[in-house]
């Protein structure tokens, strides 16, 4: 890169600067992006804000005291042709592009949506569902992705990161769309599907679609079609056709299946959405993750081979990747799939280079090794654990472990409990036990048929079962928001298995505990989780249907 820069002075804020003297990181991304003038402020801070995107609040009164002229980073997708030259290996660089405007440096904090450019109808469609003030992560993914940023949205478990994809797409797909057409009435324009969203498992892509059939309302729930596994996939192949959504929520091998058949056109697709995308890179979904990647926003007629196809494949989708956590293999993955990709926070956007990678990229480096590997992981898990919970242990011997749920239970009165164990067989008996206590209690499991895990499901919701005995497989994607307790039968493996099971509990701000049972030479691995997770674990017992904190006491 060096070679295609010249060695000369670059002026902002009054002051000079050399170029190749900059920290690599910024060269990179202003090469990349063709920004080559900055504010002093943006230099010194570091990581991209959504001013530098070039965003501005068109609702509020901007204090001109605080107000910096900042560089807008344009869209790799917005770029005139005139704009971009070819240079080494024939890949395209863009050149010269940058725009001078006036925005407040990090709004991150919306106190409505109004603020952050969606169109009039969504927001009122958002009101009459009860949402009015969006998440943190919500303030920072929706107008980054509005701007057709690729980009990688991290944030704790239960913190909206669904609706944070949901409405940039509503933006411009479906009968809210910015443009003042009629999405229903348009004679003679063959409708394509417009967006794909990828979810590891059956559950959470119901529960994505349940989020769509909402903000859509009852008479435009055709927009939207499930294309999950265990599902009947005649009368999926019936629905696409007669139905013709703009928007399909599947799992990898039923969207893969049906796209093989030639029933799925997705080559004329504007976004792609990975969800929980560490599960969809996992082996099992390799293949097809492979179809979908080449077939999603891929045109019919464009050539496979060489690197300008290829370049041109990326910028036609809008990649967004989202995960609670962000190991290595995302980060991997992103920079290969996506265009020029942002990481987007609740708190910060910034370059996906700027990421400490969960993950040996030289193995005889110095800072590679089961200490550093370690350290990442369990910053991980901390980024993924909700804030606002209470955090408990309790000791019992085996045998008495389901007894001291009961307790547990009755003496925190909590009506939506998620409780987790680690085999599979054991479930049935747990349940067993508690009904025969005269406490209703229903188990999910993988084994489970997509009726039996629905029925289930909504008997929770609902109110009719109080606890729910899982494994790990309810510890990814679902999303019930009134769960107000989790309880750790069997403790988990790691901390990043404990985030994420305390995260179904605290969603969205909301109050939640988490109980760990556990046998007296457990008590170790308790103490090593609060170490690594730098929470608070307190020892508790249940005492005349009271919890009764031991280190109080």
């Amino acid at each position: 890169m060096n070679a295609l820069i010249p060695s000369r002075l670059f002026v902002f804020a009054g002051e000079s600067f050399c170029f190749q003297k900059l920290p690599r990181v910024y060269r990179s991304t202003w090469f990349h992006s063709g920004v080559f003038s900055l504010s002093k402020a943006e230099l010194n801070q570091g990581p991209l804000t959504l001013a530098s995107l070039g965003f501005k609040s068109e609702f509020q009164n901007t204090d001109k005291s605080k107000v910096n002229k900042v560089t807008e980073l344009d869209s790799p997708r917005d770029v005139p042709k005139s704009r971009v030259k070819m240079v080494r290996n024939n890949e395209k660089k863009v050149v010269g592009v940058r725009k001078m405007v006036e925005a407040e440096m990090a709004p991150f904090s919306a106190k409505s949506f109004s603020e952050l450019g969606l169109p009039a109808l969504l927001i009122e469609r958002l009101e009459i569902e009860g949402f009015t003030v969006p998440t943190d992560i919500q303030s920072a993914s929706i107008p980054t992705i509005l701007k057709n940023h690729d980009v990688v949205i991290q944030s704790y478990t239960g913190s909206g990161k669904t609706l944070a994809y949901i409405l940039p797409i509503l933006s411009e797909i479906g009968p809210f769309k910015k443009t003042a057409s009629n999405y229903n009435d348009e004679p003679g324009k063959k409708k394509e599907i417009e967006a794909v969203i990828v979810a590891p498992s059956r559950e959470l892509g119901m529960q994505i679609v349940r989020e769509f059939e909402k903000i859509l309302g009852p008479a435009n729930r055709k927009v939207v079609q499930q294309l999950v596994g265990g599902a009947n996939r005649t009368r999926q192949e019936e629905a696409l056709k007669k139905n013709k959504p703009a928007i399909v929520v599947g799992t990898p091998g039923r969207i893969a299946e049906i796209s093989a058949s030639g029933r799925l056109h997705t080559h004329g697709c504007s976004f792609l959405i990975l969800d929980e995308v560490d599960e969809l890179l996992s082996f099992n979904f390799r293949e097809d993750m492979h179809r979908i990647l080449e077939h999603v926003g891929r045109r019919s007629g464009a050539n496979s081979q060489g690197s300008e196809n290829a370049q041109a494949r990326r910028v036609e989708r809008q990649l967004v990747m989202v995960s609670a956590t962000v190991p290595f293999s995302v980060v991997r993955a992103a920079k290969s799939w996506g265009c020029d990709p942002l990481l987007v926070k609740a708190n910060k956007v910034a370059p996906l280079d700027s990421v400490p990678l969960m993950g040996p990229v030289n193995p005889r480096g110095p800072s590679s090794g089961p200490t550093s590997n370690t350290t990442l992981q369990n910053q991980t898990a901390i980024d993924t654990l909700p804030p606002s919970l209470k955090h408990y242990y309790c000791t019992s011997r085996l045998q008495h472990k389901v007894d001291m749920l009961r307790r547990c239970v009755h003496a925190l009165d909590a009506k939506f409990v998620m409780v987790f164990m680690n085999h599979t067989k054991q479930l049935r008996d747990v349940v067993f036990k508690l009904k025969a206590r005269g406490m209703n209690a229903a188990e999910l499991h993988g084994d489970l048929g997509k009726l039996g895990r629905s029925t289930t499901l909504k008997s929770f919701k609902n109110g009719e079962i109080r606890v729910l005995v899982t494994n790990e497989l309810s510890a990814r994607g679902l999303d019930i928001a009134e769960c107000d307790l989790v309880v750790n039968l069997d403790l988990p493996t790691d901390s990043i298995h404990y985030a994420h099971r305390a995260g179904r509990t605290g969603r969205l701000g909301r109050m939640g505990t988490v109980v760990s049972i556990c046998e007296e030479p457990e008590v170790f691995v308790v103490k090593k989780l609060e170490k690594q997770l730098g929470v608070p674990i307190l020892g508790c017992d249940f005492i005349e249907g009271k919890l009764v904190d031991k280190e109080k006491s």
